[in-house]
């Protein structure tokens, strides 16, 4: 074929703008993943819970909260983006095994957590159509899987968590308005709060960076090729956006549910967020509702099955057939013990969260050790020092998150 020397038209783009457009697609994409993968059923229910309990000064945990996610994850996917390796690979690299041994206790708990996601997307249904959970959750289960098979499957999960991502959040600011919360005492208790309970904290940290979810939009970094000291502020702009977002869809749900709370309305003690959606607008409140559960638990169904098939593949030598094959199976098994158990045992959950609860130290420890011991593993990269501070201060909240997970399990024997 001939070449033309005609100049080209003034609408195409040069190839920098291209690939500058498809870096910001691809990070804003992982930024969402991780959030959404956050927001899920278990993080509606903490929210609401809480808000109940605590009022307004539940603000004070929220904030205090963010700024220790900010803090954790930002070394997370700075580690994991500068060296080019997923979490269990440099965890083998600092000992030999401990990478597989965080790859079995993620396959653990997103294996029974996924249940419950797809649990979840069921109740979503219902709410939203009055559809049996079971049906709905087993056709919100074709459709992560389709999304998966789809010729494109990493611009459409990109996609998609970053539309149902919007989604929530722009439905629960309606029911927070509709709802009349009292803002200026929230915003009075960020700074100074009528009373702190180190147990939201706590929960908040494990229930937003717990587990898969502080490294789905990392690992999807790498699989997308960002990666590099070259993309240091790419990499941190990602992170520290992801925990906003996730900041900004609890805060707007905490308004939702304050607003229903300050004007004295009864909950209940079960479905408690479906009841404040319903007691702010009505029948249109409860199929919000439906929506934003069904939006939280699918994208979570995404991030889970994602993540974990992540942890227990290659980047460089798994297929990306195998890898997709290995996707829908996952959902595929999460669902038929959710049709075939109705949700995922109490007991199962427990024994889940105990294994994310020591998953977080664990592989939190692994990427700081390669940002303090093992520079050889970030390609010559100066860590800053400030970070590793941060960093390992918040990694004793770990600890103490580790300790109150296993205690269930403790329970259950004695």
């Amino acid at each position: 074929m001939s070449q033309s020397h005609e100049p080209a038209p003034a609408t195409t783009a040069p190839a920098s703008s291209r690939m500058a457009a498809g870096t910001r697609s691809t990070l804003l994409g992982a930024m969402f993943l991780m959030a959404t993968s956050a927001i899920g059923p278990g993080f509606i229910t903490q929210t609401t819970t809480f808000t109940v309990q605590l009022g307004a000064a539940f603000a004070f945990a929220i904030a205090v909260s963010i700024v220790l996610d900010i803090a954790l994850q930002l070394n997370v996917w700075r580690v994991i983006g500068v060296s080019g390796r997923r979490a269990q690979e440099l965890g083998n690299l600092v000992f030999p095994g401990l990478g597989w041994v965080m790859a079995a206790f993620l396959l653990i708990g997103g294996l029974v957590f996924n249940i419950g996601n797809v649990a979840g997307a069921g109740l979503g249904t219902d709410a939203m159509l009055g559809l049996d959970p079971r049906i709905g959750g087993a056709i919100s289960a074709v459709i992560a899987i389709g999304i998966f098979l789809s010729r494109k499957a990493g611009v459409a999960v990109d996609r998609i968590v970053v539309v149902l991502g919007l989604v929530m959040i722009v439905l629960t600011a309606y029911i927070a308005i509709t709802s009349g919360p009292p803002v200026g005492q929230a915003l009075r208790n960020v700074v100074l709060p009528e009373e702190v309970s180190f147990l939201a904290i706590t929960t908040l940290v494990g229930g937003t960076i717990g587990g898969y979810i502080v490294y789905a939009g990392a690992h999807r970094l790498l699989d997308s090729g960002i990666t590099g000291r070259e993309h240091v502020r790419d990499i941190t702009r990602g992170s520290i956006t992801g925990i906003v977002i996730t900041g900004i869809m609890r805060v707007v749900l905490f308004l939702a549910i304050l607003g229903v709370v300050a004007g004295g309305a009864d909950l209940g003690t079960e479905n408690q967020a479906a009841n404040a959606f319903q007691a702010a607008a009505g029948e249109v409140g409860l199929r919000v509702f439906g929506i934003v559960l069904w939006a939280a638990a699918i994208t979570s169904v995404i991030g889970a099955s994602y993540t974990t098939v992540s942890f227990v593949t290659s980047r460089t030598r798994t297929s990306d057939r195998t890898r997709t094959m290995l996707v829908v199976g996952f959902i595929a098994v999460t669902t038929l013990a959710f049709l075939l158990l109705g949700a995922a045992p109490t007991t199962l959950l427990v024994f889940a969260g105990a294994f994310n609860g020591l998953l977080l130290p664990i592989g939190i420890a692994v990427i700081l050790w390669v940002a303090t011991r093992r520079s050889d593993l970030l390609n010559g990269y100066r860590y800053p020092r400030w970070l590793l501070v941060v960093g390992w201060a918040a990694w004793l909240l770990t600890l103490y998150l580790a300790v109150n997970s296993i205690r269930p399990v403790i329970a259950l024997f004695s």
